[in-house]
């Protein structure tokens, strides 16, 4: 009997709208695989709780960053000298749980492959250009830097929105931050690779100029499937090469699962 793998859209610190929804799914922690889109913690109140949960699953467990996660990496990396304070951030990290979540969350990958299923999940998408292996060439580089002796200065040059496109021959610390930008907070963009990250409405609110990210897919990924979070005001949405899981938990929307197993795929939600 294969493995069951359970999608989750962005929790957000919503700890009760998870429970009710893996009791929904009767989520089994050694039978089934749970896979998370990113953005388990902020704003929703209970993020303490979510990543103390993560942690007691364990591996084979596992979620990629979102931007909301690594706002806390940055947040921690700046604590207690942080411009601006999160209640929320700060009951973790004031917590004996704090180290170890943080260290949890910066082994987790930002895009996350299933060869067998032609299946990637990323926290927000994918930049147009780049074929299967130059995104997880992107993301590597990511990764090593998140789990690198600079994470100190990669977390100092995170944040910006410009350059507004990721290029190979960039510096590294501005490659390494539109990497993160296309990865985690992307929702519209030009054929050329261009972002417009202040641009977060639905898809009837388009910039001109601009499309959604997965309707402008280079052509390597034709037969795979990219499941996705962090565009809440897209809502639930699902194509036959996309799945779209960030449902609006946080601000009263709904939570959403996809269950993959064998050849089914079936959605569940629960209201927040």
């Amino acid at each position: 009997m294969s493995r069951r793998h359970v999608f989750i859209g962005d929790v957000q610190g919503c700890y009760d709208g998870l429970s009710r929804l893996l009791e929904r799914v009767r989520f089994d922690p050694v039978g089934d695989k749970l896979c998370m889109a990113g953005d388990l913690v902020n704003r929703g109140g209970k993020s303490l709780k979510v990543l103390r949960l993560m942690l007691e699953l364990g591996a084979p467990h596992f979620s990629v960053l979102g931007n909301h996660d690594l706002h806390l990496l940055a947040y921690a990396h700046a604590y207690p000298k942080v411009r601006k304070s999160n209640v929320e951030f700060e009951k973790i990290l004031d917590h004996s749980v704090g180290p170890a979540a943080v260290e949890w969350l910066k082994q987790q990958p930002v895009v996350w492959n299933w060869p067998k299923r032609n299946l990637t999940l990323v926290h927000a998408g994918i930049d147009p250009r780049w074929t299967r292996e130059q995104a997880t060439t992107c993301a590597e580089e990511l990764q090593t830097a998140l789990r690198g002796d600079k994470f100190g200065k990669l977390m100092d040059n995170l944040y910006g929105d410009v350059p507004d496109h990721w290029s190979p021959d960039q510096k590294k610390n501005v490659r390494l931050r539109c990497i993160t930008n296309v990865l985690t907070r992307m929702r519209f963009v030009k054929p050329n690779g261009r972002i417009k990250l202040n641009a977060s409405g639905g898809l009837r609110n388009q910039p001109k100029g601009y499309r959604p990210w997965f309707q402008l897919l280079n052509p390597d990924w034709q037969d795979w499937h990219i499941v996705f979070g962090h565009w809440s005001t897209l809502g639930f949405y699902q194509t036959s090469q996309v799945t779209g899981l960030d449902s609006g938990c946080v601000w009263g929307g709904a939570l959403t699962a996809l269950i993959i197993e064998g050849k089914q795929r079936k959605v569940i939600q629960v209201q927040c």
